[in-house]
């Protein structure tokens, strides 16, 4: 019998952080420990009550905790004009019964950690706050993480500047601390998840599906995909966050290179900036294993799937 993968998910809701709790909630071969939040996509107020309605919607017994509400140095940035006023726009939930645990994201994360036997991923779809301060307030867990699977970064062009993306802009400083903690980092970047586009043609698949979360799913993508018509003037989406845990349900999903990643930190233009060594130039070791491709239909087959384990 195939053992789950045990995972922490720490994000920050955001359409599609909701749509990588679905595909982690019910996976068969992932465990969900719990889910931390960090601000980022909007204010930790709004993604702790988002974290809270999806865990709802879903019905699933994953306990969520709210972590940092701001980024370690810089001030703080949200990405409003694509997820809404409240972080996620669009589906109208019922009256929120669910309440977060007491405990603080990041003394979850430590303690978590520390009990266990080096089995548990830590996966981030948000700013690496949370994580990084765990890190620096007990560095002994770094040797119990298993491995970092982040969506975040990019080895070619950015989504907030021309050099950086939005997850490791909004809290550079965090990145540089989990980059630089000496555990298995796979980062999933904007190279591969902006080819996972949600145009509507994908929202009819999943609409199919017909069960109460396909539901949920097409209401999220109505205004997801709408602000990215409106923005940018495309007819779908990326859908960058899901990629993470489709990847760890599916190894095969996405291709990796290692490569030595770097954080910029120093301010300035490329501040955020994942500065990943393709060409290994410098000849330093590998420091991630950077992904560099995808299947995208395949991909979708992994979320139709993870749909319908909601049957």
């Amino acid at each position: 019998m195939q053992t789950m993968e045990k995972i922490i998910l720490d994000c920050d809701p955001g359409h599609d952080d909701a749509a990588a709790i679905i595909l982690a909630a019910k996976s068969p071969k992932l465990q969900l420990l719990g889910i931390t939040v960090v601000a980022g996509n909007q204010t930790l107020e709004n993604t702790l009550r988002n974290a809270l309605n999806v865990v709802q919607w879903l019905d699933v017994d994953v306990p969520v905790y709210a972590g940092c509400g701001q980024p370690i140095v810089r001030e703080k940035v949200i990405a409003g004009d694509i997820h809404g006023k409240t972080g996620l726009d669009g589906p109208v939930f019922p009256p929120l019964m669910r309440k977060a645990q007491p405990e603080h994201a990041v003394n979850f994360i430590i303690r978590r950690l520390l009990d266990s036997d080096g089995d548990i991923t830590m996966v981030t779809t948000g700013p690496m706050t949370n994580l990084a301060m765990a890190l620096r307030m007990e560095p002994k867990i770094a040797e119990k993480i298993k491995r970092i699977v982040l969506m975040g970064g990019a080895y070619a062009n950015g989504n907030v500047t021309p050099a950086a993306e939005f997850n490791i802009f909004a809290d550079p400083e965090a990145a540089h601390i989990c980059f630089t903690a000496g555990r298995p980092i796979t980062m999933i970047g904007l190279d591969v998840t902006r080819k996972v586009l949600c145009y509507p043609e994908i929202v009819q698949r999943m609409e199919k599906v017909g069960n109460r979360v396909s539901a949920l799913f097409v209401s999220l993508m109505g205004h997801f995909c709408k602000t990215q018509k409106e923005i940018f003037g495309w007819d779908g989406g990326p859908l960058h966050d899901p990629v993470t845990i489709a990847s760890l349900i599916d190894p095969e999903l996405v291709t990796t290179k290692p490569m030595n990643a770097q954080i910029d930190i120093r301010g300035g233009q490329s501040y955020g900036r994942t500065n990943c060594d393709f060409f290994n130039y410098l000849r330093l070791p590998p420091t991630a294993d950077v992904a560099i491709d995808i299947d995208p239909a395949r991909f979708w087959d992994v979320f139709e799937e993870g749909l319908r384990n909601y049957n």
